[in-house]
């Protein structure tokens, strides 16, 4: 059995004022039922976290992306899946043909829709500071079993939800 690394990768691409959203509606057994994310996912053996980013958004979107930015990293602790490490990113340049994602359907969603979309409650939290052009950032997230966020850092400050 295959054992899935804790480092992930998770990308917002930018078009025209959307990000392309991801709504996970395809797997059976997914954390992500139902919420809208960007794309992404966990890395092979031996990969850094850009060719994770270029193999997963080419996988989940058919695009090759031209230009990209490293945001932050962003820790998700949860008593359900333990702990997550995920690089997070940002991508205005992509050459290629947007095709059909076996994980769910691909949506632009204007930036300021993407609030009213189901949305996990941290990822309200990152999505805001990318939108705030915040610098890079850890973001620290942490979850109860029911999905609940239940406590959030900031570069090491918690912040008050």
């Amino acid at each position: 059995m295959d054992v899935k690394s804790r480092l992930t990768t998770l990308c917002y691409i930018e078009k025209d004022g959307k990000y392309l959203m991801l709504h996970r509606v395809s797997k059976k057994e997914d954390i992500n039922q139902g919420k809208w994310i960007g794309v992404g996912g966990h890395f092979e053996e031996g990969e850094s976290p850009e060719e994770c980013l270029f193999r997963e958004v080419r996988e989940e979107t058919g695009l090759t992306l031209t230009g990209f930015r490293f945001r932050g990293i962003v820790t998700f602790e949860s008593k359900e899946s333990g702990t997550e490490y995920m690089c997070l990113y940002t991508a205005d340049g992509f050459e290629g043909a947007l095709t059909a994602c076996n994980e769910g359907e691909l949506c632009w969603i204007d930036k300021k829709a993407v609030p009213q979309l189901n949305l996990w409650e941290g990822d309200r939290i990152f999505l805001e500071l990318l939108n705030e052009q915040e610098p890079f950032f850890s973001l620290k997230l942490c979850y109860d079993r029911d999905g609940k966020l239940r406590k959030a850092a900031l570069n090491g400050k918690e912040l008050e939800l």
